[in-house]
């Protein structure tokens, strides 16, 4: 028996975007994106080529986050990304936020709001996590997070969360990332068509996942001038 075709597909990026599909709590997405606004801001792009994040929620594939891989995976790339921020959990264990649903519905419901509001989310969130150990996918939390952001209509996002009514995009982007269109997080692409997943970063790892830890075997930056380049136009 066959499976029936996918009924949805992934929508093209925009002009003057790169669409990333991510998990909050993927450190090779936090290396990703740290690259590329480091490179956008080096390039001056930062007004010509915004982020439209889109979920690749790992726990509805995995189920719950488990704080052991994501450790481990910090420590190996943290050694090739310092400057991203990496920090072991050292909060209590019962606050480890081993879902993140929610954030990604926040994280949708403010781009709502505009790329902008949603880019500035997203990377205060990753930050709220990786650098300090925040609860993220907590519902106030979150929304502390967004507060600080200065760019977020915090009231709009709580009644926006409080209703659900984004949770739907949460969900049809899982739907999209169950596809071969988009292989993994983080996974981008840019207007012209191309898609990278994981660029830059070849890994393999030692041991058992989560017990072992991650080698990078090859690490290459220079990928982020092509993309940003590309969806500049």
């Amino acid at each position: 028996m066959t499976n029936a075709p996918s009924t949805v597909h992934r929508p093209a990026a925009a002009a003057g975007t790169i669409q990333v599909w991510s998990d909050l709590l993927c450190p090779f997405a936090h290396v990703a994106l740290h690259r590329l606004r480091v490179a956008r801001e080096r390039l001056g792009l930062q007004d010509q080529v915004r982020i439209d994040h889109h979920a690749f929620p790992l726990e509805l594939f995995n189920g719950p986050h488990p704080r052991p891989g994501t450790d481990s995976e910090a420590v190996g790339l943290g050694t090739i990304e310092p400057a991203a921020g990496f920090r072991l959990w050292t909060a209590a264990d019962w606050l480890y936020p081993n879902t993140v649903l929610l954030a990604n519905e926040a994280v949708a419901a403010a781009k709502a709001q505009g790329l902008g509001p949603a880019e500035d989310l997203d990377r205060a969130l990753r930050r709220a996590f990786w650098v300090d150990n925040r609860t993220i996918g907590h519902r106030t939390v979150i929304l502390e997070v967004a507060a600080e952001t200065g760019t977020v209509d915090v009231d709009e996002l709580t009644e926006a969360l409080d209703s659900g009514r984004h949770r739907a995009d949460v969900m049809t982007d899982y739907a999209i990332a169950c596809t071969d269109e988009v292989t993994g997080s983080p996974h981008l692409f840019t207007p012209d068509g191309t898609g990278v997943h994981n660029p830059g970063i070849t890994v393999h790892w030692e041991g058992p996942w989560a017990s072992g830890f991650p080698v990078v075997d090859e690490h290459d930056p220079d990928w982020t001038e092509t993309l940003l380049k590309k969806a500049a136009g």
